[in-house]
């Protein structure tokens, strides 16, 4: 469950990138909803916080480079390695298809780095995007990497509930699905999250973090080359992480 006023600084920030440019109390007011008090509230504590600032006078309100200072120190403290990007970028260009990397948010696999395929009809993988752990091949790539009392605490968790005709209902499907991916070597994604989306997932052999890499697309072009496909994922990450850090 969303935190009310976290959200809104969220969606403030948010409408920021998009908008691309200074925004009054009214303008924000009205494009959200809000009361007028409680925009004045959040907008001035974000002010006196450094985080907004009115690059004209009377003029709205933006973003100031603080946020821009604090996400680059958060990133150089716990950077994507380069390669790993670089095992993105080779994935796409060998596949057309949509690459993503993945690690686990609570009961979510969430999008830590995407490339979207260039063909018109695509897998749309925004960087930040959050998918259930069990029922897609990301979520039990990932899953697969725990320690079994964690991973079956999780899936205790889980809310099972049919999102198309090929989701899985149960934790016994979930751990059955996911040892014979293991015996497999890959883990394979066949509409059951997102209809017409097809993908094979990977977990990455690394021991600082637990990741695992995504090749997804329309069904009806990925299916038929989920063999081929995994092949190419394993020999590129075998290379790409090859010391296992």
């Amino acid at each position: 469950m969303d935190v009310r006023q976290v959200a809104n600084v969220l969606e403030l920030i948010e409408f920021f990138a998009d908008r691309g440019r200074a925004a009054t109390l009214a303008e924000i007011s009205r494009h959200f909803g809000w009361p007028r008090s409680s925009t004045f509230n959040l907008l001035g504590t974000l002010v006196n916080r450094g985080y907004l600032y009115e690059p004209r006078a009377r003029d709205g309100y933006y973003p100031s480079p603080r946020w821009a200072q604090l996400i680059d120190r958060i990133e150089r403290a716990a950077p994507i390695p380069a390669r790993l990007h670089e095992l993105l970028r080779v994935l796409w260009q060998k596949t057309g298809e949509t690459v993503v990397l993945a690690a686990i948010s609570g009961r979510h696999a969430l999008f830590i780095d995407t490339i979207e395929s260039p063909h018109a009809v695509r897998y749309s993988a925004a960087i930040g995007k959050m998918v259930p752990l069990h029922v897609t091949a990301t979520g039990r790539a990932l899953l697969s990497l725990l320690p079994d009392a964690e991973r079956l605490s999780l899936l205790c968790k889980a809310q099972f509930e049919r999102h198309t005709p090929s989701t899985l209902l149960s934790v016994e499907a979930v751990e059955e699905e996911i040892a014979q991916s293991r015996r497999r070597g890959w883990f394979e994604s066949a509409a059951e999250f997102t209809p017409d989306l097809g993908g094979v997932a990977i977990p990455l052999p690394l021991q600082a973090r637990q990741l695992a890499v995504l090749v997804a697309g329309p069904i009806f072009r990925v299916q038929p080359n989920y063999t081929t496909i995994a092949a190419l994922m394993q020999e590129e990450i075998a290379r790409h992480t090859g010391d296992g850090e």
